[in-house]
């Protein structure tokens, strides 16, 4: 099912759980045991595998680090960022390829969010390789669990280290709730909170600049719309979101009853894909050519953040992160080209994530000549 309407129904849909502790019977049973690294995602107790109470208790906690007021509050933060990394960037190669994912996507966000949850330099390394391995979904069984057991670990090493070193940050927030009343939150649900906003805080940024900058280096026309003012950089975003969304599938969804969609039966028990990705090329929805980045395209309404209660909260901080970066490394690097073929860029080992294993691009075409 690649419908936007349809998908958009049932996103807002009470009748559609994340919780399969409670709406996947196999699951819950012990019948159904995952290997994968899908383990990782249906297993934990959070917010994104919430319900009805359960998911209000947790997003309220977790809320109050999107704020508008926090968000605006770092935007001179960003803006560091940016110019520190276009300035790294413009005193490296220029007539060579180097890999802005490596150099430039994958640093704005990463240090973006452990500046609002006070992650410690020393975890950030360990942080990425977790992620990074969250996302593969391509890993073993032995792989898999591995991961789950390094995601653990170093989520109680980062808890420990803020109990005795508190500070004000979002995960200080949350240890405290947690220790002055444990039926806001329980330890587990503190350690896997925390995983969530801390993978999927950067992960989804990193994906939305690598296929922006592509988007932007694959159609030169659309991009000159961008150079002259005709379309802005939030058309840029949506139109990127629409086009190769940064989730291209999120697991997993759970029908609480039947539901019948289009021609379509749903039964109670069943599991939902949502297919981001899929929905963003419904032809029904943006047309014959919705395949083409297209920045006129008349519909904005992608479902790339989600819909209905478990809409993406980090959505806004997002959106800052891309206005910053795109146009200032645009700016210093206005010739700036792909060094391959679009369609050579290798896509990462995931049907979650959709970004590219490395963006190889000559930062100043003809520098050394």
């Amino acid at each position: 099912m690649n419908s936007h309407d349809h998908l958009r129904k049932l996103l807002s849909d009470p009748r559609v759980s994340k919780d399969p502790n409670q709406h996947w019977p196999g699951y819950a049973e012990g019948k159904v045991v995952l290997s994968s690294v899908l383990a990782t995602w249906v297993g934990v107790k959070n917010m994104f595998n919430a319900y009805g109470d359960d998911h209000k208790r947790l997003r309220s906690l977790v809320s109050k680090a999107f704020t508008a007021r926090r968000v605006n509050a770092l935007q001179p933060w960003i803006e560091s960022i940016t110019e520190r990394l276009i300035a790294e960037l413009a005193a490296g190669p220029q007539d060579t390829p180097v890999d802005l994912r490596e150099g430039f996507c994958f640093p704005v966000p990463i240090e973006v969010i452990c500046a609002l949850f006070g992650v410690p330099e020393e975890h950030r390394p360990e942080l990425r390789r977790v992620v990074d391995g969250v996302f593969d979904t391509a890993a073993t069984p032995e792989e898999a669990m591995a991961l789950g057991e390094d995601l653990y670990k170093l989520m109680g090493a980062f808890v420990a280290d803020k109990r005795a070193n508190p500070g004000d940050d979002l995960a200080s927030a949350l240890i405290n709730a947690r220790d002055e009343d444990g039926s806001r939150l329980d330890e587990i649900e503190l350690l896997d909170t925390l995983a969530l906003v801390l993978s999927a805080g950067h992960e989804t940024t990193v994906n939305l600049l690598d296929q922006a900058i592509t988007a932007l280096l694959t159609y030169p026309d659309q991009f000159e719309l961008v150079r002259s003012g005709e379309r802005s950089w939030d058309d840029v975003i949506d139109e990127t979101m629409r086009w190769q969304a940064p989730v291209a599938n999120l697991p997993l969804r759970y029908a609480v009853e039947d539901i019948q969609i289009g021609d379509i039966l749903i039964r109670k028990g069943d599991r939902i894909l949502a297919a981001y990705a899929a929905t963003g090329r419904d032809p029904e929805r943006h047309g014959a050519d919705a395949d083409q980045f297209d920045l006129t395209r008349a519909a904005k309404d992608h479902l790339a953040f989600g819909h209905g209660v478990h809409y993406c909260l980090g959505a806004p901080l997002a959106r800052m992160e891309v206005k910053t970066a795109l146009p200032a490394l645009f700016a210093r690097f206005p010739n700036m080209r792909l060094a391959v073929p679009a369609d050579e860029l290798v896509p990462m080992s995931s049907f979650i994530s959709n970004g590219h294993h490395e963006l190889p691009v000559i930062l100043n075409p003809g520098s050394a000549g």
